[in-house]
C-alpha cells in the first residue's frame, strides 16, 4: 500500500489549480479581440488601394464578376475579383492589362 501523507493531499489540487490556470492563460490568448489567430474580414475600398492592380472591368454583379474572371483565367490571364466600395471590379496586373481588355472586348 502505497503511503499517504500531507504533500500528496495538496498535490492533487494543487495541480488542478495549476492547469486550470494554464487553460486561463491559453483561451484567453485565442479569444483576445484584435490580434486573433483568425484573420479578419477583408474591408472594401477604393479602386486604387488594391496595389499593382488595375481594374479592367466594373460588372454589374459579383455572378458576372466571376463569370468574366473564369473567361480570364481560361485564357491565361491572371485575374482577382475585388470588392470595391463601388461595387464588384475586376482587377489584374499591369502585364496583363492589354491582354485582358482584349479578351473581355471578344466576348466569349
Amino acid at each position: 500500500m502505497p503511503a499517504w501523507n500531507s504533500f500528496s493531499f495538496a498535490f492533487g489540487p494543487l495541480v488542478a489549480v495549476v492547469l486550470v490556470g494554464v487553460f486561463a492563460v491559453i483561451l484567453r490568448w485565442a479569444f483576445r479581440r484584435g490580434s486573433s489567430v483568425v484573420a479578419a474580414p477583408p474591408r472594401p475600398g477604393p479602386d486604387g488601394d488594391y496595389g499593382l492592380l488595375v481594374p479592367v472591368a466594373a460588372p454589374s454583379s459579383y455572378v458576372e464578376g466571376e463569370l468574366l474572371r473564369r473567361l480570364l483565367e481560361d485564357r491565361g490571364v491572371r485575374a482577382n475579383l475585388a470588392t470595391t466600395l463601388d461595387g464588384p471590379r475586376l482587377m489584374v496586373w499591369p502585364a496583363d492589362e492589354a491582354n485582358a481588355r482584349q479578351v473581355l472586348a471578344s466576348g466569349r
